[in-house]
This record gives structure tokens, C-alpha cells and sequence, in this order.
């Protein structure tokens, strides 16, 4: 489909359901023809999707989602497909009344669903029980409903939201549909693109259904997703010092690994010059792997000021430890007051010795990290994880990646980006470390820390999905520097993800 000029911005619950009442007035529409419109688009998503589909079933709930899914019976059976309703109640309220009553003064029959009831046959099972307004567990009957339609053979289309999933958070308090194809309306849902919703949307299709530009353009998005972006080509005059120079500091004993994925990935996103801090034991190896790395054994902060003073970034964590040698140099390098990217042990420590930053900083948590720096459990973090990454870059006063399915990038000020890419591959070790690397290179080339921290996350993420396009499963992290070097230069084929 082509892309709506506000396909990037993503609305909460409250501000969705102004931008309807906003389209039915500019519009001069009833309620039921905003759900015809609904139900036509949702039809040529389905016909899109299966060309050769003649036989469906809708489930229809108690509200409008429920009013869709009898109107798309009504346009399906004009269609000439054959079409199967199961409804949750035996009653629906408002407009979806009137959507009901079309369906049956056509002929069309409505199934009751009960805890005794079997799915009808079908070669499409259509989601119309609960859209945007669900933010709580589906009620039993419901609920059982929604696990025989995911453990049926066939595949679902979602109308406007799978039901079951939040559409404010991503969440999933119960049950909630596995959909293949989510068709949603009027504009973007901002919780259908993190956590949990990965798994549930399937393929994400927006139908604007005619809602003008102006309803767009006088709501301010909450989020937006990223754009894919590359770097400005380099002046022909330019050397080593033009594009700063990043110090990896970490690599406790067994942990060097961690600061030369970081330190190369830094390298291949185009920092000029990258040393590393770590432990004595670890230089021999360093330099025999990648020389292009000025890899330093320091013993404490003494050794770290020299280091300190000629690097323009610092890249802090990967590796470092929490015990007396990485808190040391953890301390020494915060007090140096240089623009900063912090993750894995720096965070851990941030945690048990909270600051707020001055200088530009860029924090990287997973959703572990993250809880132990507002002092909850993961599971509340990911109940809400736009409220949990605004709440960390307020706090800390740093752009914020919380990272996983559908990672986020938060300012102080509230302002939040969404990240569309990435994979479950890149669930491995060391892809934290490549990102600090990454962010870490984008700094020290001049960019603003949020440009850093967006593009940076959207490199990372663009460079595991065409690493994994040899398969998930076995993606290493040093799978990426190749496409990462490739992206950041926004070589032909790989800028337009």
C-alpha cells in the first residue's frame, strides 16, 4: 500500500478517539458509514492477501470493532464469498446496532459463541471482537474464543487492533489474537509497534478511510516511527581527527569480547579513532584481532586520566563489571564530564548510585537494566514501556533506548520514536554492545545525541534484518558489521529497507 503522509505518527487511545469525532464532522458522516468505509478497506485487505478466499468466518464483539466485522460480512457476501458470524452477545449496542441489523436483513445468521461452542469451517478467521478500547483482560468466554481461533489452522486478519492487545502499550494483560494480517483505520495505534504487539499484528496495514490531511495535521502524534537514514557523504578534505574519537572503556576478566564488539562496531559506523580501556590480560588479544583498535591495560583511574583527555566520546559498560576496578573507572569517567553512551555494568551502577547527566548521554537498557534503574520488576516495564522510557530519560536527564522487540528512543522532554525493524535473531550476546559502539561513532562524528541515538538504533536494527536474511537462528553479533558499514554509507540496496 502506499504510504500515508502521517504513516509515521503514532496516537494513543484518547487522541485517536478525538481524531474520529474530528473526521466524522469534516467528513459530514454518520458513525455506520465511517464502519463502511471501515469494512471496505478491511475487504481489500483481505482480497489482497488471499486472492483465491471463499469461505471466511468474523467474529464480531459487543462495540464498533464488532460493527465492522458485521458490515465486512454484509460487503463479503455481496462479494459472493461465503460467510460465517459468530457473535460474542445476542445484542449490539449504538451503531453497531444498525451494522447488525444489515447483516440480518440480508439473510446472514449470527452464531452465539458460548463455552460450549466449536469454531465454524472456515479458510479465514476474521478478528472483530474488541478494537482500541480494551485495556484489560478479555472476559473467560471471550477469551477462550481467541485461543481456538489462534489454535486453528487457518490464518486471521485483525480489524483495527488483534484483539486482546492493548493498543495504548502493546501489552497483553490475557488472551490476544495471532493475527497474520492487522488492517487498522484512521491512523496509527502506537502501541501495535512494541513489545508484545510484535508477535500479535502480523502485517501492519494503515487505512485512513478518507480522513482528511487537516484532522492528521492538527493532532500531534505522540511517537513516530523511524525513517531509514544513512550518514552525509565525508569532504574529500578531511582525515582521522575529523571524525572524533571514541574510548570503549570495560572488559573485566572474561568479558573482552564485550568492548571489542563495541570498539569495532564504533570502527565500522565511521568514528576516526577508537581505544580501548580494559584490563592489562586483554591487549595482546585485542591487537591481534583488530589492530585498527588502540586497545590499553589500565589498573585503575591513574591510567584511565591520559585516555580520558584525548577521547571525544566515551563508550561505558560493555564488559566492565560492578566490583571495585569497573566502579573505579565507572566514577573517573563519569567525573570527566564527556559526551557519553552508557550500557550493561555502567547502568547496573547507575542504578545503585543515581546521577543526572549534563553532559549529552545516551542510555541503553534492556528491559532488566531498566527496572533496576526506576526500582521495579521487567514485567512492570513492559506492561507500559513508553511510560518506562519517558519516565528513565526524565529521571536521568538522557535520550533513553529501551531496547527489545520494537526498541524506543525517549528525550527528556517526552519526545519518543519507535523503531519498525529488527528481529528475534539479534536476541543474542554482544548486540548491546554493538549498539553503544554505534551511538557512541555517530556522536563522535558530530551528530545531536537524539540523531544519534535514532540513527544509531535504526542502523543496528536495519543491519541485523539483512544479516538475518540467512536465517534467524545462529545470527551472531559480528554478523552485522558488514551490513552496518554497508547502511551507514546508504549503499545501493541497502538504504531503502
Amino acid at each position: 500500500m502506499p504510504a500515508h503522509p502521517y504513516s509515521r505518527h503514532l496516537h494513543t487511545v484518547e487522541q485517536l478517539r478525538a481524531m474520529e469525532r474530528a473526521a466524522l464532522s469534516a467528513l459530514g458522516i454518520s458513525g455506520p458509514e465511517l464502519m463502511r468505509r471501515a469494512a471496505s478497506a478491511a475487504l481489500n485487505s483481505l482480497r489482497r492477501h488471499w486472492p483465491q478466499l471463499q469461505q471466511l468466518c468474523i467474529h464480531c464483539g459487543p462495540g464498533n470493532n464488532g460493527g465492522d466485522g458485521f458490515l465486512l460480512g454484509v460487503l463479503a457476501r455481496e462479494a459472493g464469498l461465503q460467510v460465517e458470524l459468530v457473535a460474542l452477545t445476542a445484542a449490539s449496542p449504538g451503531d453497531a446496532a444498525a451494522a447488525r441489523a444489515a447483516w440480518e436483513a440480508g439473510g446472514g445468521r449470527v452464531r452465539l459463541w458460548d463455552a460450549q461452542s466449536e469454531l465454524p469451517d472456515a479458510e479465514l478467521h476474521v478478528d472483530a471482537l474488541y478494537g482500541i478500547g480494551l485495556h484489560r483482560a478479555p472476559e473467560p468466554v471471550a477469551a477462550q474464543l481467541i485461543e481456538a481461533i489462534n489454535d486453528s489452522a487457518c490464518p486471521v486478519l485483525a480489524l483495527d487492533v488483534p484483539s486482546g492487545l492493548d493498543a495504548d502499550t502493546g501489552s497483553c494483560p490475557g488472551a490476544a489474537i495471532r493475527a497474520q494480517v492487522t488492517v487498522t483505520f484512521v491512523a496509527g495505534k502506537r502501541g501495535l509497534h512494541t513489545g508484545r504487539a510484535v508477535d500479535q499484528v502480523g502485517v501492519l496495514e494503515l487505512a485512513t478511510l478518507g480522513v482528511p490531511d487537516s484532522v492528521h495535521a492538527d493532532m500531534l502524534p505522540d511517537a513516530r516511527l523511524l525513517v531509514a537514514e544513512a550518514l552525509p557523504p565525508r569532504a574529500r578534505y578531511a582525515n582521522k581527527g575529523s571524525y572524533g574519537h571514541v574510548l570503549v572503556i570495560g572488559g573485566e576478566y572474561g568479558m573482552a569480547g564485550a568492548v571489542r564488539l563495541a570498539g569495532e562496531s564504533a570502527l565500522r559506523a565511521g568514528a576516526g579513532l577508537v581505544s580501548v580501556a580494559t584490563r592489562a590480560d586483554h591487549v595482546f588479544a585485542l591487537n591481534a584481532a583488530r589492530p585498527e583498535l588502540m586497545a590499553h591495560g589500565v589498573d585503575g583511574p591513574q591510567a584511565l586520566a591520559p585516555l580520558l583527555e584525548r577521547a571525544s566520546v566515551l563508550a561505558l559498560g560493555p564488559g566492565l563489571g560492578q566490583a571495585a576496578w569497573g566502579h573505579a573507572l565507572w566514577l573517573t569517567a563519569l567525573d570527566a564530564g564527556k559526551p557519553l553512551v552508557l550500557d550493561a555494568d555502567g547502568l547496573n551502577l547507575l542504578a545503585r548510585e543515581p546521577r543526572r547527566f549534563g553532559s549529552p548521554t545516551v542510555l541503553t537498557p534492556h528491559p532488566g537494566e531498566a527496572a533496576r534503574l526506576l526500582g521495579t520488576t521487567a514485567a512492570a516495564v513492559e506492561q507500559d514501556r513508553f511510560a518506562a522510557v519517558r519516565e528513565l530519560a526524565r529521571r536521568y536527564a538522557a535520550v533513553v533506548v529501551l531496547k527489545g522487540a520494537g526498541s524506543l528512543i525517549a528525550d527528556p522532554d517526552g519526545r519518543l520514536d519507535v523503531c519498525p525493524w529488527g528481529n528475534p535473531g539479534m536476541a543474542s550476546g554482544g548486540m548491546g554492545d554493538l549498539l553503544t559502539g554505534i551511538v557512541a561513532a555517530l556522536l563522535a562524528q558530530g551528530c545531536g545525541v537524539w540523531q544519534a541515538a535514532c540513527l544509531g538504533v535504526g542502523l543496528h536494527a536495519r543491519a541485523g534484518d539483512r544479516a538475518a536474511q540467512q536465517g534467524e537462528r545462529g545470527l551472531l553479533a559480528g554478523d552485522l558489521l558488514a551490513p552496518l558499514r554497508a547502511l551507514g554509507n546508504g549503499m545501493m540496496g541497502y538504504e531503502h529497507d
